[in-house]
């Protein structure tokens, strides 16, 4: 369970990085910026609020921050479609961040179904 947790706090932390090395890159026009700056701060929160699932003192705490990853990384994927469709970005450039980001919410989903079923 240890070795779970410390890999995806990593994979988190490198989600988050690639988000900030894309907010950099991005034109810096008023539309990528907006967009960009929202992307930042749902993107390099996931991983945060990981991290504070793992110090919370109860079942509940965990999954309520885990609910909060998953919700912030549903934000994150959102902002990546805007990008896109609105041709800031070519969607080539964001293939590999947002099958990441797919990968990292079918990973959060399953934690919040654990407790349930166990429950």
């Amino acid at each position: 369970m240890q070795n779970e947790q410390n890999d995806l706090q990593d994979r988190t932390k490198r989600f988050a990085l690639q988000i900030i090395r894309l907010f950099s890159a991005l034109p810096k026009v008023t539309e990528a910026q907006v967009l960009g700056r929202q992307l930042l701060r749902s993107g390099t929160s996931i991983g945060a609020n990981y991290r504070e699932a793992y110090r919370g003192r109860s079942k509940a705490e965990f999954i309520s921050k885990c609910g909060d990853s998953l919700r912030e990384l549903e934000e994150t994927a959102y902002w990546l479609e805007l990008l896109v469709q609105a041709t800031i970005v070519p969607p080539e450039t964001l293939g590999a961040l947002a099958r990441e980001c797919d990968e990292l919410i079918a990973i959060f989903v399953t934690i919040l179904k654990r407790p349930k079923d166990t429950s």
